[in-house]
């Protein structure tokens, strides 16, 4: 099954590999399968805003791109609304999530905010969403990196086991039995084909098997430079390094240089390969300075061919 044919879907890995750039690329690779969809950034962060140019600060749900849609969660507004729908009162829900002793009691609850968020994500995912939103085949998460990722999937989990009884365990077992049917939730790793990038993956993938029962359903190895010559060639090029005019020499050994990279990025790609699971596939470097929607289309298409 693919990711994309499933109802919620979080991405993760470790901080800097590209996370929001690959979320936006399979939001517009399940829009050209004819999906309504939504992505889901946490905290104000705005990198969505900076590939589609849109403001999402304010948790409105907007449109990016005919059929993709965006919205930003942010915890304290989504604690607030969580008791509106647990008090069935506004005017209630705004004096409790307003005053001081609620502020300090959630805050220092762990746990909390990763509960709230991915009750949030959950009903984004919903056919009939408890908030009474719009509706989405797919909701598409740019989760937090690999640790706090892991520890917003673990929340409901934590949550149903610690409340013995009431509506906050209630709601966290529903969550939690949604976030573990495979029908319903994936959960996709991005990496760079670097080694420690690799390792967290690796280690992602484990945590994820050994506490939780889940699986990795695809990782994406982000930004992987081409292979523009076969062994011989690189050969050919080391025996002439060192000959020639200045220009000629540093077009060698800039030569070399990117195959060595590309060398060291096949190899931490295969080593990967080896040590995991999941569906693996690569994304290409792109040799842009900032990514628009493009680029995005682009690395869309791929994403929609391999998935």
């Amino acid at each position: 099954m693919s990711p994309l044919d499933k109802r919620l879907l979080l991405v993760t890995g470790k901080g800097g590999v590209g996370k929001t750039t690959v979320a936006a690329a399979l939001g517009l690779a399940a829009t050209r399968r004819g999906k309504r969809v939504i992505l889901c950034e946490l905290g104000e962060q705005e990198r969505l805003t900076a590939l589609f140019g849109s403001t999402l600060a304010d948790e409105t749900e907007r449109e990016l791109a005919p059929g993709l849609f965006g919205v930003t969660v942010d915890p304290d507004r989504t604690k607030e609304e969580w008791l509106r729908y647990q008090l069935k009162s506004d005017t209630l829900a705004g004096l409790l999530g307003g005053s001081r002793v609620f502020q300090y009691l959630t805050a220092a609850a762990p746990g909390l905010t990763e509960l709230v968020s991915m009750g949030k994500v959950w009903d984004l995912a919903q056919l009939e969403r408890r908030t009474e939103g719009a509706v989405y085949d797919l909701a598409i998460v740019d989760a937090p990196a690999t640790g706090h990722g892991l520890a917003m999937l673990s929340a409901p989990s934590t949550y149903a086991g610690v409340a013995r009884v009431g509506p906050i365990r209630r709601q966290a077992e529903i969550i939690d039995a949604f976030v573990r049917d495979r029908d319903s939730t994936g959960v996709l790793a991005v990496t760079l084909p670097e080694e420690i990038p690799v390792n967290e993956t690796i280690d992602l993938e484990a945590r994820l098997r050994d506490e939780l029962a889940m699986r990795l359903d695809a990782v994406v190895v982000n930004a992987v430079h081409p292979q523009r010559f076969t062994a011989a060639d690189a050969r050919r090029l080391e025996g002439i390094d060192g000959r020639g005019s200045d220009e000629a020499r540093a077009a060698v050994r800039s030569a070399l240089s990117e195959e060595r990279l590309a060398r060291a990025e096949r190899s931490q790609a295969a080593r990967l390969r080896r040590a995991s699971r999941a569906k693996l596939l690569t994304l290409p470097f792109v040799v842009e300075p900032e990514l628009g929607l493009e680029e995005l289309e682009r690395l869309a298409r791929i994403l929609e061919r391999r998935l």
